[in-house]
């Protein structure tokens, strides 16, 4: 007798019920054009689109009740052992299995032991994982999670945004995820902090938000990391970069070169930083600095610094901006900012033009000249008194290059400008592309953009920096008519 029958037997005619049947993992045509990997969820942010079917919400789970009675019995027994911190997850895990055997069975429905030890799991991933989100979260195919509300669910994959089948039993089950998503990394949400940036074990990016700013429920954004950081070779194999494009970053990296990534939102920044670090010399002391720790370097001289936000009374934050002070007395080779978006990014100026050579940041901009623009307007948010003019000739001595990167609408990540940063004319800080996306390509059948970064043809001053510091640099990466002499490989 399968699970239908047996549930079928227990209950009146009045309340028979089908079990909806399993719904098979969606499947998308592979791109011929692009190598997938078998594993690694952020390497769907740069590749092209594939036709993903629409998938409907699933029928009613007659065990839905029972999960919830279950799921509020366990918080009842095991409630104020959550969140102790002398327990292990294995313990924790152990103690509400046991519990949840003792719930189960008192309910007494025919189920097998297979069967049993299944609703055991699901009420288990409810009450102690991330609830309908389990599958989601280990699905490789899927690069970003976005909950609307608990009874909607969308995915990113390949670029695109696709509604799944996975729900939430309600507003209760969907605020037990989020607060125990915040709580595990030590921040807190609730009516007076309704809002909140958090991180999973595996560095993934979590925005939570509940009522009452989120007028239809608590909404939960997740952006997934890659298990295995990205190398230079998968981003040119993606389409990413060019062999001549990562060799001309790799040499700025090892030559202490001072890079701001610049994109919008959603376009892989954090990823391109990651791979950007990776050129750091191994015998360098990093110094990283984010809001929620998110960077995957790979050398093993590094401190990871991360913000805090206030308590509940208010106190004890720990901004950006006073992390950057304190790692200039931690006797750093390179300092690593995730992201500058407020007063921080002055004290990052200043850090680059005191002998911190080398340092590396991100910020949100849609162009080179933007990220400038950008730049002057988070100095100004620093609150000191200075003229526009003393702003734009620190940002002019401090950064050297500025990497652009874009989502094209084919969903692709692509570096679309390497430009270097050369100084002041008059009032203007004056910028010069080494490389720039050309477009006059087009787009092919599948709607996939054909171009490709190129070489502009003018030598970088920064070149000559490089040279300086003893590594080869060939002329021919800046020409175009010689790109052939490179044996590039793609």
């Amino acid at each position: 007798m399968n699970l239908n029958e047996r549930l079928n037997s227990v209950r009146s005619p009045q309340q028979t019920v089908e079990l909806p049947p399993p719904v098979a993992p969606p499947t998308h045509p592979a791109e011929p054009s692009i190598p997938v990997e078998a594993e690694g969820s952020a390497e769907a942010l740069f590749q092209a689109p594939a036709a993903t079917p629409v998938r409907h919400a699933p029928a009613v789970d007659p065990l839905a009740g029972m999960k919830e009675k279950a799921a509020e019995e366990l918080f009842a027994r095991i409630g104020t052992r959550l969140n102790d911190s002398t327990l292990t997850e294995e313990q924790l895990h152990q103690i509400a299995r046991a519990e949840l055997g003792e719930i189960v069975a008192a309910e007494q429905l025919a189920l097998s032991t297979s069967e049993r030890n299944r609703l055991i799991d699901e009420i288990g991933a409810d009450v102690l994982g991330y609830g309908p989100l389990e599958v989601l979260l280990e699905d490789t195919t899927v690069s970003e999670i976005m909950v609307n509300r608990f009874d909607q669910v969308y995915v990113e994959r390949n670029g695109r945004l696709t509604e799944t089948a996975h729900r939430f039993t309600g507003e209760p089950q969907l605020r037990r995820v989020i607060e125990r998503i915040v709580s595990r990394v030590g921040r807190r949400i609730d009516e007076s902090s309704p809002l909140v940036d958090a991180r999973l074990d595996d560095g993934s990016r979590v925005n939570a938000i509940i009522p009452p700013l989120a007028v239809n429920g608590s909404s939960l954004t997740i952006r997934k990391f890659a298990g295995t950081p990205y190398t230079s070779e998968d981003l040119i194999r993606f389409g990413t970069l060019t062999r001549e494009a990562t060799t001309v970053l790799d040499a700025a990296v090892r030559a202490k070169m001072n890079i701001l990534v610049s994109g919008g939102t959603g376009t892989g920044k954090t990823t391109l930083l990651n791979v950007l670090s990776a050129f750091i010399p191994r015998d360098e002391r990093i110094i990283t600095i984010e809001d929620a720790v998110e960077l995957q370097l790979q050398q093993d001289h590094v401190v990871r610094l991360e913000s805090r936000p206030p308590n509940i009374e208010g106190r004890g934050e720990i901004t950006i901006r006073e992390l950057v002070r304190n790692s200039l007395r931690m006797r750093p080779d390179r300092i690593v900012v995730g992201e500058v978006r407020g007063a921080e990014s002055l004290d990052m100026l200043q850090a680059m033009n005191t002998g911190h050579e080398g340092s590396i940041s991100t910020v949100h901009a849609n162009s080179p000249r933007d990220a400038i623009s950008r730049m002057e307007t988070l100095v100004l948010m620093a609150g000191m008194d200075l003229p526009l003019r003393a702003i734009r000739e620190q940002i002019a001595s401090a950064i050297d290059i500025i990497v652009q990167i874009t989502r094209h609408k084919d969903g692709v990540r692509r570096v679309t400008h390497i430009t270097e940063v050369h100084g002041m004319e008059g009032d203007i800080v004056t910028l010069q592309d080494a490389y720039t996306f050309d477009h006059s390509a087009g787009y092919d059948s599948d709607g996939r953009l054909l171009g490709r970064i190129e070489p502009t043809g003018v030598r970088p001053r920064f070149a000559e920096r490089i040279a300086d510091q003893g590594i080869d640099l060939p002329a021919a990466l800046f020409r175009p008519d010689l790109r052939a002499l490179l044996g590039e490989i793609q």
